[in-house]
């Protein structure tokens, strides 16, 4: 009787690091922390500009508190956790935390946010319908990353969205910009693409851990931060030739590509 060997995942490939600027779009405060933070870390220790953008303040996160009491918490939890990585500038837009809708009034304002900050790249969460396995998907990280990717492509479309661009008919003050060549989701399960953390895992870490409150409302009382990302860490690191890394799945925003 013959036996087969369970089939390897394929090599990731290396990202492309040739940018200047990023901008980082998630849902809530931690999205960040739990899949990306050790590559933001190795960017901006090459000089790269990184910038937060926080649709929710995450104020629904936390059962004992009430909405009024988290948003300020989880908010100087986030900036907090930023700077550790490196990152001075975060944004929150407010939106309401766990009923976040995809459609174009989210397009429209995430479209915003990349038309000021015009980036190279842009950074979303995973927005597949799961983490790889039986574990859903929260809906505002589906609701979020859909947007994302469509925003980015507004933001190039002066007819998209007018009324933010400079001109006799509008209000707005900015410029279209169609600048962004892709966009990554960190933590999808059909990533393909890597980038090596070994040396900014332990900044990583110490990212994750600024967001206490946030771990501790959630009941984890022994959740050990370093433990829960090394894992991930060194199996995406296997699989791109490293001791650990951090794995996104790529979407060119360019056509034909």
């Amino acid at each position: 009787m013959s036996s087969s060997r369970p089939e390897q995942p394929a090599p990731f490939e290396h990202l492309d690091e040739t940018w200047q600027r990023m901008l980082c779009v998630v849902a809530h405060p931690d999205d960040l922390e739990f899949g990306a933070a050790a590559a933001v870390a190795r960017w901006t220790g090459q000089g790269k500009e990184v910038a937060y953008c926080m649709v929710t303040s995450g104020e629904a996160g936390i059962d004992a508190l009430h909405p009024d009491e988290a948003r300020p918490l989880r908010e100087r939890e986030q900036i907090d956790s930023a700077h550790v990585v490196g990152v001075d500038v975060v944004e929150f837009l407010g939106l309401p935390d766990g009923v976040l809708e995809e459609g174009v009034a989210l397009r429209r304002v995430i479209a915003e946010v990349v038309r000021r900050h015009r980036p190279d790249v842009v950074l979303t969460g995973n927005f597949r319908e799961t983490w790889g396995g039986r574990n859903l998907n929260q809906a505002d990280h589906i609701a979020v990353g859909r947007a994302v990717v469509d925003a980015v492509r507004d933001a190039g479309n002066r007819w998209v969205f007018p009324e933010q661009l400079t001109g006799a008919r509008s209000v707005g003050a900015l410029e279209p910009w169609g600048g962004v060549r892709e966009v990554w989701a960190f933590g999808s399960p059909q990533a393909t693409h890597a980038v090596d953390t070994t040396e900014t895992f332990r900044a990583g870490v110490a990212s994750l851990e600024a967001h206490r409150a946030y771990i501790d409302g959630l009941g984890w009382k022994d959740f050990d931060a370093a433990e829960f990302l090394e894992g991930g860490a060194r199996a995406a690191g296997q699989r791109l030739g490293t001791a650990m890394a951090a794995p996104f799945e790529v979407f060119p925003m360019g056509w034909g590509e």
